[in-house]
């Protein structure tokens, strides 16, 4: 077997340590011994993009807001299924990621961060919605409504975070929140902030393998 190497580390801001490692041509990243992503597993992150783009259908000058750029798979699905006229803001709250996305990454970026479309935010994704006039906020900063990754998160899955985002929303707009698993309470909370909410079980792996995802996809009625 090729063992790992280890490639970089960076702290998220109140959060523990995130380590960047390769293996042969694979990239993953780990936080202590868990693994948050890796180039062998894209599927449901793509997914968070493409399956927003096809709810929203042509609407025309989408303002799209990404939470957390990770290794880019949704940033570069949302640019495969939006027009020219469309806008991206990237919120991403720790520098180092885009660092690695323009260095030992370069190759799987493929130029996405340089996308006219596209505005690089470096910050929390939180102070970004509260912008608002958004036509889909995708949020894939932690594994799940439980904020595993930075406890701060926490209040976007709360009532309070939930309605500042669909405040945030035009009307008709998504909600799109990526999940390591289901969470039948969070589904809940949702539809009591007053969001029409599917939800969407998607394999981690393009051969319809790999662990089980889901994505909430919430709209503003």
């Amino acid at each position: 077997m090729i063992p790992r190497t280890h490639i970089a580390s960076a702290r998220i801001p109140n959060g523990p340590e995130m380590h960047l490692y390769a293996r042969g041509g694979d990239h993953m990243i780990l936080v202590d011994r868990d693994e948050l992503m890796s180039t062998r597993m894209s599927g449901s992150e793509e997914a968070l993009a493409t399956m927003t783009a096809e709810r929203l259908g042509s609407r025309p000058k989408q303002r799209w807001l990404i939470g957390g750029y990770g290794m880019g798979f949704t940033l570069r699905a949302a640019l495969r299924s939006l027009p020219a006229d469309a806008e991206i803001v990237l919120a991403e709250l720790v520098p180092q990621i885009i660092d690695w996305a323009r260095g030992p990454m370069a190759e799987l970026t493929a130029g996405c961060l340089d996308d006219p479309r596209v505005r690089i935010v470096q910050g929390d994704v939180a102070g970004e919605i509260e912008k608002g006039g958004w036509d889909a906020i995708l949020l894939d900063v932690d594994n799940g409504p439980d904020a595993l990754v930075r406890a701060l998160n926490q209040w976007l899955y709360e009532p309070g975070g939930l309605a500042v985002a669909k405040a945030a929303l035009r009307r008709g707009g998504i909600l799109a929140i990526w999940s390591a698993g289901p969470d039948s309470r969070f589904t809940r909370t949702l539809a009591r902030a007053g969001f029409a909410v599917e939800e969407e079980v998607v394999r981690a792996r393009h051969n319809g393998k790999g662990p089980r995802h889901l994505i909430w996809f919430a709209a503003r009625p």
